[in-house]
């Protein structure tokens, strides 16, 4: 999607299972492809963010240690991220909406 407000590309990712290092990587891959087919010079740069069911605090620390691009993984819970990340981010409520319909979609419950 993109931010109109911030100028950027957000990529949202959605895992109904519990997070894994190869998660990570998968969306690392998603940005970089944004960042080389979307993403134009005036653009801010595009945020990752993942959003799955269960994470482990370790595993994310390690997953995104290396990481060049910015990106957030959440439990879910818009709350909980840093104030740095929200302000990359559109607001809680347009995410929600944008999960809801995405799960409706799916037909995930």
């Amino acid at each position: 999607m993109f931010h109109t407000i911030t100028n950027r590309y957000v990529v949202i990712e959605l895992k109904t299972k519990k997070l894994t290092p190869a998660d990570v990587g998968q969306l690392n891959f998603y940005v970089a492809v944004v960042d080389d087919k979307l993403r134009q010079a005036h653009h801010k740069e595009t945020v990752g963010l993942l959003l799955c069911s269960d994470k482990n605090e370790q595993t994310v620390r390690y997953s995104l240690g290396r990481s060049t691009s910015p990106m957030a993984v959440s439990g879910m819970t818009y709350g909980e991220l840093p104030e740095e990340e929200k302000q990359t981010l559109p607001a809680e409520h347009q995410l929600i909406e944008i999960v809801t319909k995405t799960l409706e979609q799916r037909n995930v419950p």
